[in-house]
């Protein structure tokens, strides 16, 4: 059995939109992260956010931030648009 070159454009795309997919809900329903990445951040996202929300990084692509238990749901009504984990040191508590 060979890999074709269409079950590869296929296949890539759908494992890397499920790993930030598993990621994405990782960070939303697990414990609090030592920080949070927003990735693409809106325009006028920085001044929406909260005082206590600490930006540690910023890039291009994204800023990583840090801030309290309500961290995710901060970033997300401040208006981010996808919340990942930054330095999560294990998986979801049960």
């Amino acid at each position: 059995m060979t890999i074709r070159a269409r079950h590869l454009l296929i296949g890539v795309p759908l494992l890397l939109l499920g790993w930030i997919a598993v990621l994405a809900l990782t960070m939303r329903l697990g414990g609090p992260a030592p920080a949070a990445l927003v990735v693409l951040p809106p325009e006028g996202f920085l001044r929406a956010l909260p005082p206590e929300v600490s930006v540690t990084s910023r890039n291009i692509l994204g800023l990583t931030a840090t801030g309290g238990p309500g961290l995710v749901a901060e970033l997300y009504a401040a208006g981010a648009p996808l919340v990942l984990p930054a330095g999560l040191a294990s998986c979801l508590r049960l």
